[in-house]
C-alpha cells in the first residue's frame, strides 16, 4: 500500500500523461498549499521533461516508476480516455489514490472495476469535472436549497456547436464510438444537474446525425475528411429521484443557441445557470411576480477555483467520506450517458441501476495560496 491520504495535509500528487489539459492543473497547483507536485509521466519521455522543468521540485519519471514512487500519494490521470481505467487500475494496484480527467473510464463496466478495485484497497477515487465546485454552479444549488425557486420542476440543459473540426486539428475522435456531444461534453452538464437536483432514476433518448463525414478545418490536416461513426445529435429526458425532469440537448450539429447553458424551473422561479464547463459564471433569478431577472451574489463554492479544486477537496474529505468530485458522482453519470445512447437505439426507456448521493453544497470558500515556480 502506498501514503494513505489524511484530510487536511498537503496531498503528494504525481500526474501521468502531459498532454494540452495538463496546462491548466500546473497553474493552480501552484497556488494551491493544499497540493503538492512531485513527479510527472508521459509516454512521451520529453513531455514529461518539459513539465518537470517548468515546475521547480518536480521529477519526471517513467509510468512504472512514477507508480512505484514512495512519495506519491496519489496520481492524477491525464490520459486519453481510453486509457483511463488502465491506468486507473494500475495505480490503484500500486497503492494510490486516483483523480482522473473526465470520463471515469470508457464504459460502465470498466468503471465499476476501478471503484471495486478501489474499496478493496481502501484507496479514494476522484474525478473531473469539479466545475460544479466553483461559485457558478454552487451560488445556484444554494438559491435551490434556499427555495428561491420553491419546488424544482424541470430543467434544460443545452449544448450546441457545429462540430469540433472546425478548431481541432485532429477531431476525429470526437466522431468514433467513445465520442460525440454527449460522452465529449455530457460530464459537466450531468454532474451539474445531479449537484443541482440529485440522482437519476431513469432516462429516455433519441439521437440523429446530419453527416456520414466531416471535414478539418484547420491545422496540417485541413481540408482532410474524416469519417462520422456515431450520432452527432443527442437528446435526452432525464428522471431524477425528486421527480424533478431534466432535459439534454447536446449537439455537433446545431450552429448556436441564444439559450442559457442550464435553466432550473420551480414552481416559485425560475434559475439561469452559467455554464457547467466553467467555474464562475452569473446567476439569474426570475422570481414569480417579478418584472425582470435579477443577478444574484455570489455565495457559495470555492472562490477564483479551476481545474484541480477538486483535488484540494478530496484533500480536505474526511477519511470514509465521498468527495464532492468522487467515483461514485462519476459512474452516475457516466451511466446516465450510457442509458441515454441505449434508449436512443432501443427506443425504450432505461432504468438507472446506481445512484450518487447529492454532494455535500461547499460553502463560500477561499483556499489558502501561495504562489509557486
Amino acid at each position: 500500500m502506498g501514503n494513505a491520504l489524511k484530510a487536511n495535509q498537503p496531498v503528494n500528487v504525481g500526474i501521468i500523461g502531459c498532454g494540452a489539459i495538463i496546462a491548466q492543473y500546473l497553474t493552480n497547483f501552484r497556488r494551491l498549499d493544499s497540493i503538492n507536485l512531485v513527479a510527472v509521466a508521459d509516454l512521451d519521455p520529453a513531455r514529461a521533461k518539459a513539465v518537470a522543468d517548468s515546475y521547480d521540485g518536480v521529477r519526471a519519471l517513467s509510468v512504472d516508476d512514477l507508480l512505484a514512487a514512495d512519495d506519491v500519494d496519489l496520481v492524477l490521470n491525464l490520459t486519453i480516455p481510453a486509457a483511463h481505467a488502465d491506468v486507473a487500475l494500475k495505480a490503484i494496484t500500486a497503492g494510490k489514490s486516483v483523480y482522473g480527467e473526465k470520463p471515469l473510464a470508457a464504459t460502465t463496466a470498466e468503471a465499476r472495476e476501478v471503484l471495486d478495485a478501489a474499496a478493496a484497497a481502501g484507496v479514494v477515487v476522484g474525478c473531473a469535472p469539479d466545475t460544479v465546485l466553483g461559485t457558478g454552479i454552487q451560488t445556484a444549488r444554494k438559491a435551490i436549497d434556499d427555495g428561491l425557486i420553491g419546488a424544482p420542476v424541470s430543467a434544460t440543459a443545452t449544448m450546441a456547436t457545429p462540430g469540433h473540426e472546425r478548431w481541432h486539428p485532429n477531431p476525429d475522435f470526437y466522431y468514433q464510438p467513445g465520442g460525440g456531444p454527449l460522452l465529449d461534453m455530457g460530464p459537466y452538464y450531468v454532474s451539474a444537474l445531479v449537484t443541482l437536483l440529485g440522482p437519476v432514476v431513469s432516462v429516455i433518448g433519441a439521437a440523429s446525425h446530419t453527416r456520414n463525414e466531416r471535414t478539418i478545418g484547420s491545422g496540417p490536416r485541413e481540408g482532410q475528411k474524416v469519417p462520422v461513426d456515431i450520432d452527432s445529435h443527442v437528446t435526452g429526458v432525464l428522471v431524477h429521484q425528486s421527480g424533478a425532469l431534466s432535459t439534454l440537448f447536446m449537439s455537433f450539429d446545431a450552429v448556436k443557441t441564444k439559450s442559457p447553458n442550464i435553466e432550473v424551473h420551480g414552481e416559485t422561479g425560475s434559475l439561469v445557470v452559467p455554464d457547467p464547463n466553467y467555474f464562475d459564471g452569473e446567476v439569474q433569478l426570475f422570481a414569480l411576480g417579478a418584472e425582470d431577472w435579477e443577478t444574484l451574489p455570489v455565495s457559495a463554492g470555492y472562490v477564483d477555483s479551476g481545474r484541480g479544486f477538486g483535488i484540494a477537496d478530496l484533500a480536505a474529505t474526511p477519511p470514509g467520506e465521498e468527495p464532492r468530485a468522487g467515483g461514485q458522482l462519476a459512474f452516475h453519470a457516466l451511466e446516465v450517458m450510457e442509458s441515454v445512447l441505449e434508449s436512443a437505439r432501443t427506443g425504450q426507456a432505461v432504468t438507472i441501476q446506481s445512484t450518487a448521493p447529492r454532494p455535500a453544497a461547499v460553502e463560500l470558500t477561499e483556499l489558502p495560496t501561495t504562489v509557486r515556480a
